[in-house]
C-alpha cells in the first residue's frame, strides 16, 4: 500500500517503516514527549492539538493520507503537539534508526526531510499571519474551503466533521462568534449540514451550497 502524493525518496522511507493500525481515540503522540521518529499517514484521519494543564485544547489541524507527523521534532527534541486518531487510521512508523539508515543510503533524502519541516513551518507562519491580519469570517471561509472537497453537483463537502469549538480553536475566535457566522450562512442559503456518509465517524458534515461571500 503506497502513500499518495509523496516524492519517490520519501515514499521509499514510508515503505521501509512499520505498518501500524490505530483505533479511533488512540493518542498517537503526546506533546512534550521525546521526538525523533516519523509517521506517514496511509489511511484515516488524525487531529493535531496543543493543550494546557487545565485541559483546554487548541486544534492545530487535521491530517489525512499522504501527510506526515513528527518532522518538526526529528532533532530529538520534544513533540510540539499531541495527535489523536479521529477516524481509524493506518500509518507507517519510521524509527530514527531506520531514518538514519535511509539517509546514509540516499543523502539527498535529507533535503526532502528539510522540505517537510519547511512546509510545516510555512503553514504555521501562514496561520499566525491570518490570525493577526484577517477577520474571523475570512478565516472561517479559508477553513471551510481548505477542509472541503468538490462534489459532482458543484457543491463542496467537508472531508471530516468539525464541531463549533474545534472551528473556533482553528480560526482563533470565540465559539459564540463561530455560531453566529454559521447561523447567518445557513439562513442565507450558503451552508448546510448533512449526516455523515457510510464508514465515516459520527458528526454532521458542513456542505457549501454556493460560493461564500467574500466579506461579511
Amino acid at each position: 500500500m503506497d502513500v499518495p502524493a509523496l516524492p519517490s525518496r520519501l515514499l521509499a522511507v514510508a515503505n521501509a517503516g512499520l505498518l501500524k493500525r490505530y483505533r479511533r481515540g488512540t493518542l498517537l503522540m503526546q506533546e512534550g514527549e521525546p521526538g525523533g521518529s516519523l509517521y506517514f499517514v496511509r489511511e484515516g484521519l488524525l487531529r493535531a492539538f496543543t493543550s494546557r494543564e487545565d485541559g483546554n485544547e487548541y486544534t492545530l489541524g487535521f491530517l489525512g493520507p499522504g501527510e506526515t507527523l513528527g518532522e518538526v521534532s526529528l532533532d530529538g527534541g520534544p513533540r510540539s503537539a499531541s495527535v489523536i486518531v479521529e477516524q481509524a487510521a493506518t500509518c507507517s512508523f519510521v524509527a530514527r534508526s531506520v531514518l538514519e539508515h535511509c539517509i546514509a543510503s540516499e543523502p539527498a533524502l535529507a533535503f526532502d526531510l528539510m522540505g517537510l519541516v519547511a512546509r510545516r513551518l510555512r503553514s504555521l507562519t501562514d496561520k499566525v499571519r491570518d490570525l493577526a491580519l484577517t477577520d474571523a469570517y475570512s478565516r472561517l471561509v479559508v477553513l471551510l474551503h481548505a477542509g472541503s472537497e468538490p462534489l459532482p453537483d458543484g457543491r463542496r463537502r467537508m472531508a471530516y466533521a468539525l464541531n463549533q469549538t474545534q472551528m473556533a480553536q482553528q480560526i482563533g475566535c470565540s465559539r459564540p462568534m463561530v455560531n453566529k457566522l454559521l447561523r447567518d450562512l445557513v439562513q442565507g442559503g450558503w451552508l448546510v449540514q448533512e449526516d455523515p456518509r457510510p464508514g465515516q465517524p459520527p458528526g454532521r458534515m458542513w456542505v457549501i451550497l454556493r460560493p461564500l461571500p467574500a466579506r461579511w
